[in-house]
C-alpha cells in the first residue's frame, strides 16, 4: 500500500492535488492499491518457491514408493530401507569400494557365539540405531552367551529375538545399545549379473574384513540344514577366539563344506565371486550406493574336512540371502518367531 502517516499522526492524502469524486464521508478512504492488470508482487514472489515445494513433495512421494518402507518399533528405533538409486557414499567417493567400505563399515559387527558345541565366530548387520541386528540363524543357533562387537571396539551381550531356520535368518537385540548406525537396506529386485558389489565381514575373526567382486548370478536354490540339523553339520575351523564357522549347503544335487543332515531347506540365493570365508555368515552384501543388498550365508570350499581348514578358503563360489527376503521376514523375526 502506498498510505503512510506523519510522525504527527496526521494523514497523508496520497490524492492530495489530484481531482477527486465525491465521497460518501461515512465510506473509508480508497485503497491506493495498484491498477487490478498489474501483477501482484507477493503472487509474483512465491511461484518458484511453490514449485520447488511441489517438487520436492513429488520427489518424496516417488522415493517412498519404491522403497520398502520405515518400519517404527519403540522409541525412536526405524530401519531405513530405500531402492538401489540411494546413494549412502558421499558423492567424492561415489562407486568406489572405498567408500562403499567407509559408510557401511560402521553398521557391520562381529558375533561370538558360546553353545555346548563350542565357540564360533559370524557377522551382522546394525538395521536400527537401538541395536537391532540381522544375521545367519546358523551363527546363533543353539547358544547360551552371544556377544557383539561393533567396529569402534564396543562389546555387548545379545539376545536372540526371532529366528528362522527355513530361510537362515535371524535377529538379535543388543543390550542398553543407544545411537548406533544404521545400514539402509536396499532392494534386491532390481540386482543384474555382472553388478559390482562389496562384501564385509569378520572371516577367522578378522573384523571389519572388505572384499569386492561382482553378482555372478541370481536366484541360485541354494539348501542349507534348518536348526534341528544343525549340529551334525556344523564345521568349526580354526582354533581359539579367532576360529571361525563354515557351514554346509547342497547346491546342484551335490553336498559341499560337510553333511547338510537330513532336514534341510531351500532358498533363493544371489550367487557372488566378493571372496567370503569362514566367519562372513550374517555379514553385508552392498551395492556401490551403500545399499545392503544381501546377507551373506554359504561359501563354497575345496575341502569339506575341519582337519584340514589350511585348504579351506574362498574359491570365488559365495550365496548370500537377498535383502528383500529378510525385509519380507522382519515382522515375523520381531514377533519372536522360533522356527
Amino acid at each position: 500500500m502506498t498510505e503512510s502517516f506523519h510522525r504527527s499522526g496526521e494523514y497523508e492524502n496520497p490524492y492530495e492535488g489530484q481531482q477527486q469524486a465525491p465521497v460518501n464521508p461515512e465510506w473509508p478512504p480508497p485503497p491506493a492499491y495498484a491498477p487490478a492488470h498489474a501483477p501482484h508482487p507477493k503472487k509474483r514472489n512465491r511461484g518458484p518457491l511453490a514449485l520447488i515445494a511441489a517438487v520436492a513433495i513429488v520427489a518424496a512421494a516417488i522415493g517412498g514408493g519404491t522403497a520398502y518402507g520405515i518400519q517404527e518399533l519403540t522409541g525412536n528405533d526405524t530401519v531405513a530401507t530405500s531402492s538401489t538409486s540411494t546413494n549412502v557414499v558421499p558423492s567424492s567417493q561415489k562407486g568406489t569400494v572405498a567408500g562403499v567400505a567407509k559408510a557401511v563399515s560402521p553398521s557391520i559387527v562381529e558375533i561370538s557365539a558360546d553353545s555346548n558345541a563350542g565357540s564360533s565366530t559370524g557377522s551382522g548387520v546394525i538395521i536400527t540405531s537401538g541395536g537391532e541386528i540381522v544375521t545367519n540363524n546358523h551363527v546363533v543357533a543353539g547358544a547360551s552367551q552371544i556377544k557383539a562387537t561393533t567396529s569402534d571396539g564396543k562389546s555387548y551381550t545379545a539376545k536372540v529375538v526371532g529366528t528362522d531356520s527355513k530361510k537362515d535368518l535371524a535377529l538379535i537385540k543388543l543390550e542398553n545399545a543407544s545411537g548406533l548406525k544404521a545400514a539402509t537396506l536396499g532392494d534386491s529386485a532390481g540386482l543384474q549379473v555382472g553388478d559390482q558389489v562389496v562384501a564385509i565381514g569378520s572371516p577367522e575373526g578378522l573384523s571389519g574384513t572388505v572384499t569386492s567382486g561382482i553378482i555372478s548370478a541370481l536366484d541360485r536354490d541354494v539348501t542349507v540344514p534348518t536348526e534341528e540339523g544343525q549340529d551334525q553339520g556344523r564345521q568349526q575351523w580354526g582354533q581359539g577366539q579367532g576360529q571361525g564357522e563354515q557351514w554346509p549347503f547342497e547346491f546342484g544335487g551335490r553336498q559341499f563344506n560337510g553333511d547338510t543332515g537330513s532336514d534341510t531347506t531351500t532358498y533363493k540365493a544371489l550367487q557372488t565371486d566378493a571372496s567370503l570365508n569362514p566367519g562372513n555368515s550374517g555379514g553385508a552384501l552392498i551395492d556401490m550406493n551403500g545399499n545392503i543388498i544381501g546377507i551373506n550365508s554359504a561359501m563354497y570350499s575345496p575341502t569339506s574336512q575341519a582337519s584340514s581348514s589350511s585348504d579351506a578358503g574362498s574359491v570365488g563360489l559365495g550365496f548370500a540371502i537377498p535383502i528383500n527376503t529378510v525385509k519380507a521376514d522382519l515382522a515375523k523375526l520381531r514377533a519372536g518367531a522360533t522356527d
